[in-house]
């Protein structure tokens, strides 16, 4: 990581931010730097960035006894927001149940505060389950689909 300094405006600016909107935790992470911001201690990730381009969010992985309920690797929603299975209404799935997919494959969009933020799979396999329907509502944490 390089030599960055914020402004503290900038920071200021953020927290103020984080504050009105209502969102517990915001983290923002590029090549040269990383802050994260913390209002009160809740299940909520926002992503945040100023430029309205896909951004890329890190999968997270349900507990392992919940993932026993459902079966298989288990991805589930990184932040609060829109899933979405494919990048436009007007083009196909990036992926279907009985696709083989490798680690690094988008398989999924969330929208997140005005933001498309596609969501990579951490695990090579077939996608046995898509348990939301493109266009609904996700929580974080939330089961979206299973790879095994």
């Amino acid at each position: 990581m390089r030599d960055f300094k914020f402004k503290t405006d900038t920071i200021d600016y953020l927290l103020d931010r984080v504050k009105s909107s209502g969102v517990s935790r915001l983290r923002v992470a590029c090549e040269e730097f990383e802050i994260e911001i913390e209002a009160n201690p809740a299940p909520v990730i926002a992503a945040a960035n100023a430029v309205q381009t896909p951004q890329v969010v890190e999968n997270v992985l349900i507990d392992a006894e919940k993932s026993e309920d459902i079966g298989g690797n288990v991805m589930k929603s990184p932040i609060v927001g829109t899933f979405y299975d494919s990048p436009s209404p007007e083009k196909p799935p990036f992926v279907e149940v009985g696709q083989h997919v490798k680690k690094g494959d988008i398989v999924y969009i969330i929208e997140s505060m005005k933001l498309m933020n596609e969501v990579k799979s951490d695990f090579s396999g077939t996608v046995t389950k898509v348990l939301v329907k493109s266009g609904e509502s996700v929580e974080y944490g939330q089961p979206i689909m299973v790879i095994e």
